[in-house]
């Protein structure tokens, strides 16, 4: 009986540290670090954001010159290009105040390919 307690409980502490370090590490490989500030980054540091690419950068640009700068996060739907699905896809990268501390390009979730129908022979 005294056996099996030990035997018991040495299993469960190990079956909890590996859960902790699956979760840890799965956390950390898709989470990227920092934010980019609107109304004060450049081209390049917009092209970090999910889905932003140079044109799309440019226009960002382009709407906060000609209409000042973003009120509010969600202001940035008035950029044409700029819907609701990108927009829900970077809102966590994007702040209107406050230094840009995104240092590195953020990968936006890639939908699996549709696989094409095959085509079959006919007589």
């Amino acid at each position: 009986m005294r056996k099996s307690l030990h035997i018991f409980t040495l299993a469960l502490v190990i079956l909890s540290l590996s859960t902790a370090a699956m979760a840890d590490g799965g956390e950390s490989a898709s989470a990227v670090a920092g934010v980019v500030n609107i109304n004060t980054a450049d081209a390049s540091q917009l092209a970090l954001l999910p889905r932003i690419g140079e044109k799309a950068a440019q226009r960002i640009i382009d709407y906060r010159t000609e209409h000042g700068p973003f009120k509010k996060a969600t202001d940035l739907m008035q950029v044409k290009g700029v819907g609701a699905k990108t927009f829900e896809g970077l809102s966590k990268y994007i702040a209107v105040e406050g230094k840009t501390t995104l240092s590195s390009k953020v990968q936006g979730p890639r939908k699996p390919r549709a696989k094409k129908p095959t085509a079959t022979a006919s007589n």
